[in-house]
């Protein structure tokens, strides 16, 4: 094993390729290949795409499996506070030691070659699976689906698509219909899909591809449907009737991402306690997470502190909803984004919420949107906007102005993360 940590290892994999995405199966096939396919010998996989609540729905069907005695691998992206976060190996994040170990004999078997950092990282949380037993494998894609490094099993156990919408637009397409499309590239045929709410373009696209895969669907609206009922959860499928409590994952949108993962367990043939864990037990750091304890919670005694990372459209309306049926409490965002998302779509339906936005810089993120440019279209979209330098900064601003506000973190995982390690 290499004296280098884990750390210095990943440092070294960011310099194997010029991009950091790079749409393309081939480095990931030689790789494999080179590792003797470690892939081939993972416990059965459960594959998830979607551009909205994928990590959520995974979390909430890990939740489940595990609340019926059963063993799961989990690799999810990107990681918060540390990369082991991705790798969870048998209920466990993957230990130091083995991260070290499977990084180091990616390395080795690569030989130099170009290949993406996801790609490498990928193949080595592969490594990590084939070589620990467990009762089933949750995988989470990277970036659309069809050319992502996670596409390489031939028959999943089965597959899932989260609500499809419009982000990452110069990688997988301009109009919803071809998003759809590189996102059901994760179709096997015969396999059977959970599918989540979707747009009737992205729906066409599905059940397009489905039809000529023979790929039995399980949607939402059709084969399952979930709703709200005096305070419950109430899923129905062609089984019967669940009636749950609420998820634990805030905001109204995880209803959905819960009836996504009830749908796949009892198509599985999993009973009501696997259901009820995976609404009640599911853990998912950085999505509507109310902060309670740490130095920046300290540093604002009296503030309602939460933290979010979701990023485009789709997340900011979900936002919107959940800020929407809160207690009413003058509400402040402090956010930092990317400099390739759609800033004032996101924003635009948080404006109704708010009474102020300060804006940051993501510290240490080369693609950060300046804070001045954030707070700019923050203004065009109705938001009354100013600039901080840092979210302790901006905080203790708002602290001072209005003690007993809420305050929403948001706009970005990686704001979101280095908040996680800061606050630790």
């Amino acid at each position: 094993m290499s004296a280098e940590g884990s750390d210095l290892i990943l440092q070294r994999m960011m310099s194997l390729h010029p991009k950091i995405i790079d749409l393309t199966l081939d480095r990931v096939w030689r790789l494999l290949e080179a590792l003797d396919h470690p892939e081939r010998r993972v416990p059965p996989v459960i594959h998830a795409a979607g551009t909205n609540g994928k990590g959520s729905t995974l979390a909430m069907l890990r939740a489940g499996y595990e609340g019926a005695g059963k063993s799961v691998h989990a690799y999810t992206s990107p990681h918060l506070a540390r990369f082991h976060e991705r790798i969870r190996v048998a209920g466990e994040l993957i230990s130091e030691d083995a991260l070290t170990q499977v990084l180091d004999e990616c390395w080795a078997a690569n030989g130099g070659e170009s290949i993406t950092y996801f790609e490498i990282t990928t193949c080595a949380a592969f490594l990590a699976f084939a070589r620990t037993p467990a009762d089933v494998t949750l995988m989470e894609t990277g970036l659309g689906g069809r050319l992502d490094a996670t596409n390489v099993f031939d028959s999943p156990a089965m597959t899932i698509l989260t609500p499809i919408s419009l982000d990452h637009q110069q990688f997988l397409g301009e109009t919803l219909a071809e998003i759809a499309g590189e996102k059901a590239g994760i179709l096997k045929r015969g396999v059977p899909c959970v599918v989540g709410p979707q747009p009737e373009a992205a729906m066409e696209v599905i059940e397009a591809r489905a039809e000529r895969l023979g790929v039995p669907l399980i949607a939402h609206g059709q084969q399952w449907h979930v709703w709200e009922e005096r305070g419950r959860l109430v899923f129905q499928d062609e089984t019967g009737l669940l009636d749950l409590p609420l998820p634990n994952l805030p905001g109204a949108h995880q209803l959905e991402n819960a009836g996504a993962a009830l749908a796949a367990l009892r198509y599985l043939g999993f009973g009501e306690p696997a259901c009820e864990a995976a609404v009640s037990r599911a853990s998912w750091p950085a999505r509507m997470q109310r902060l309670r304890e740490g130095p920046l919670v300290a540093s604002a005694p009296d503030v309602e502190l939460w933290l979010d990372g979701g990023h485009n459209p789709a997340a900011g309306e979900a936002l919107a909803r959940h800020l929407g049926g809160l207690p009413e409490r003058p509400t402040h965002l402090i956010c930092g984004m990317l400099n390739t998302k759609d800033i004032a779509g996101y924003l635009r339906p948080l404006a109704a919420h708010a009474q102020t936005l300060t804006a940051v810089s993501i510290p240490g993120e080369a693609n950060t949107l300046l804070a001045e440019e954030t707070a700019r279209i923050a203004g065009t979209v109705g938001l009354r906007a100013e600039t901080a330098d840092s979210v302790a900064d901006a905080l203790g601003r708002i602290a001072d102005r209005e003690p007993g506000a809420r305050v929403l973190i948001c706009g970005s995982l990686y704001l979101a993360g280095n908040v996680l390690r800061s606050n630790g």
